[in-house]
């Protein structure tokens, strides 16, 4: 049985990044002064944030129903089902979408709501990678994607307030005084939410509630302090140094976890929160016997 992953670009996964591992990515469009871009084929992230500082009428949108049908019926010519990883459906109606669309698809299509976003929905792509290569069932994967879709946390230190205010998600009012105070927003992305989490007047304290955070994750719900069977990553928008520096303090408090990757924030989140953004995620390991 040869199962394909077939994911979207909120996963963080470039077009040659998705080649080079046998994944199919289907990119994300965006309006932006009313006419439609696609990330990493006509929009790359240097002009995305460039159109963002220039202040752009920037809105998120979902693939088109044709995009997704004509991707699932070009991958199953060559391979027996699919199992399809988009954003969280807390987050967009891109999942709900692509459910309706599989059921003419007589079960060949497997969609998982995997209520992850950016970097932990990464990690669930590559998850279902493994249990693929493992001979698992498209339908497998997915119960065992859905079952975990809960074991992960994403914390994000917003730089600036400007972008929550812009998108209505926090009142002008509140904007100006924080702006004034000079508070950075942590914010938490957990399941379907993206909900405040706590404030900041640094980048240095943010990061160290960040820090607390993950390490209240990894002792409490993950029952793993040390991170030995726990990916952790770090996420930006724009603002690779310090990612770049964050990767090397989690190496230093976490020797015994994997490879640390850094990646920019998908920019449907970055359209919300705005350049200069830093985040940490912990996603639990998959159990090591799984299909074998």
């Amino acid at each position: 049985m040869k199962t394909a992953v077939v994911t979207d670009s909120n996963s963080g996964i470039t077009q040659s990044e998705g080649k080079q591992l046998g994944i199919f990515v289907i990119p994300m469009p965006f309006m932006i002064e009313g006419e439609t871009y696609e990330e990493d084929i006509s929009l790359t992230q240097e002009e995305f944030y460039e159109r963002l500082k220039e202040d752009a009428d920037i809105s998120t949108s979902q693939p088109s129903p044709e995009t997704v049908m004509n991707l699932w019926d070009q991958v199953l010519k060559e391979y027996d089902e699919i199992i399809h990883i988009p954003m969280s459906s807390g987050l967009s109606s891109s999942c709900q979408t692509a459910q309706m669309l599989a059921e003419d698809y007589d079960g060949r299509v497997q969609v998982v709501d995997n209520r992850r976003i950016s970097i932990t929905q990464r990690q669930a792509v590559m998850d279902a990678r493994e249990m693929a290569k493992r001979n698992m069932s498209g339908e497998e994967i997915r119960k065992e994607l859905e079952k975990s879709s809960m074991e992960s946390s994403i914390y994000i230190t917003i730089d600036t307030l400007k972008y929550l205010k812009k998108g209505g998600r926090i009142t002008p009012a509140a904007a100006a005084l924080g702006t004034l105070l000079r508070l950075k927003p942590v914010l938490q992305i957990q399941g379907d939410k993206l909900d405040a989490f706590s404030k900041a007047r640094t980048m240095k304290q943010a990061k160290s509630t960040m820090l607390a955070a993950i390490a209240q994750d990894l002792k409490n719900r993950f029952g793993d302090p040390e991170a030995e069977h726990t990916w952790i990553a770090v996420a930006h928008t724009c603002n690779y140094e310090a990612a770049k520096e964050f990767v090397e303090e989690l190496r230093t408090l976490y020797p015994k976890t994997g490879n640390i990757i850094a990646d920019p924030l998908s920019l449907s989140v970055a359209c919300h929160i705005g350049p200069g953004a830093l985040a940490v995620a912990v996603t639990r390991h998959l159990p090591e016997n799984i299909g074998k």
